[in-house]
């Protein structure tokens, strides 16, 4: 059997986006994924390099005034080298955002890491969950309980730290990186094949 690489590339700027980004390396490395997490404000000539030779690549960054960070942003335009020589093309892709509202923007967040993943060729990962909390049966427990379809959104009230993640959004970040996982063992098991 394959073993997929998965990197998750993020920013986190109070803490609560690394939680999501350890709960999708958790999600894929329990899917059988080897996982790397790279901080993309700190990062390496060594971890650019692990972002090449991966096979799904998930871009994670708090929402900030509608948008991922300016940390995450110098990270996009970085990679344009990438773009050049089509470092990036064909692999997969991913992501997922947090912010202190319910909404919070965050599906701009999502389309942004989703237009940078199409600027690579790469092939973009959707969650794959029906939204949860919506209706008077329904729990904000839920997965996906703010109903995102393209990526993991998660909300953080602003006046607490890390450990207030709400649980349900890191089960569902965990979710996203075992479908990573899973769907880069298939993708990398057809290009073996083909």
């Amino acid at each position: 059997m394959t073993t997929p690489v998965v990197s998750i590339a993020y920013h986190s700027g109070y803490g609560h986006t690394a939680v999501l980004a350890e709960a999708v390396r958790d999600g894929a490395a329990d899917a059988g994924a080897t996982v790397h997490l790279i901080k993309v404000d700190a990062i390496t000539d060594a971890e650019w390099e692990l972002l090449d030779s991966s096979d799904a690549i998930v871009f994670g960054s708090p929402t900030y005034m509608g948008t991922a960070s300016g940390a995450f942003h110098q990270f996009a335009e970085a990679t344009s080298k990438r773009w050049f020589s089509d470092a990036w093309l064909d692999k997969l892709a991913a992501g997922f955002t947090n912010s202190g509202s319910k909404s919070g923007d965050k599906l701009h967040t999502l389309q942004f890491f989703q237009t940078l993943a199409g600027q690579h060729g790469m092939t973009w990962v959707n969650l794959g969950l029906k939204p949860g909390w919506n209706s008077s049966e329904a729990s904000e427990n839920d997965l996906n309980r703010l109903g995102f379809f393209s990526g993991a959104g998660a909300q953080t009230h602003t006046d607490l730290g890390p450990d207030g993640v709400h649980k349900a959004d890191v089960a569902t970040a965990e979710h996203l990186g075992r479908r990573v996982a899973e769907t880069a063992r298939t993708f990398v098991a057809g290009k073996a094949a083909a």
